[in-house]
């Protein structure tokens, strides 16, 4: 059980994630208790049911408050691919396999999506992140994970991948969904 009710558990086997909610919730006060799952996610086009699914799953093992994070990269050219299967696009086909799909296409718009789900013995609520930019055709950056190094937020002119993890917790869609979550739950627990 986590220590007080500013504590919560975060099952994800992603660190990275890990320590981008850790880096959020913080400045609200709330401390964030990894717990290594790698998620069963099922297949699906919405990340909200994917991350729902996996909230339930997770509370089938963890009975305290618990949240999961469900992104992914929707590039307008591509009809919103990767989308929802960005993981395991970047593992199969990495950056490079994207960018040869973009390369002869117009175009680069793009947005990372996040889902946080937050569920506990009564309830289930879902908080979403959403930010625009583009996707660039080199790589740039070497901190962040995922696609990081070749998307650029709309009116930045640097990749994730180019910024700290604090720059970057000012403009990601995990970040925007985190905020969200952590005022609500703030808010209604407290």
């Amino acid at each position: 059980m986590p220590e007080s009710n500013r504590s919560i558990y975060f099952a994800t086997g992603n660190k990275h994630k890990f320590d981008e909610a850790k880096d959020i919730l913080k400045n609200y006060n709330i401390k964030v208790i990894m717990i290594r799952k790698k998620a069963e996610e099922i297949q699906s086009d919405d990340l909200k049911k994917i991350a729902r699914h996996a909230l339930l799953k997770a509370l089938e093992s963890c009975k305290s408050p618990i949240i999961v994070e469900d992104a992914g990269l929707f590039v307008k050219t591509l009809k919103g691919f990767p989308g929802p299967y960005s993981s395991y696009v970047h593992r199969t086909l990495g950056i490079d396999g994207i960018i040869e799909l973009i390369k002869n296409k117009s175009g680069r718009e793009a947005e990372f999506r996040s889902v946080v789900a937050y569920g506990d013995s009564s309830m289930i609520k879902t908080f979403e992140g959403v930010v625009k930019g583009m996707v660039i055709l080199r790589p740039r950056g070497i901190s962040g994970f995922g696609f990081d190094p070749i998307f650029i937020p709309r009116g930045l002119r640097r990749t994730f991948a180019e910024m700290t993890l604090k720059e970057k917790n000012k403009y990601s869609h995990r970040a925007i969904a985190l905020r969200e979550f952590a005022e609500w739950y703030l808010g209604s627990h407290l």
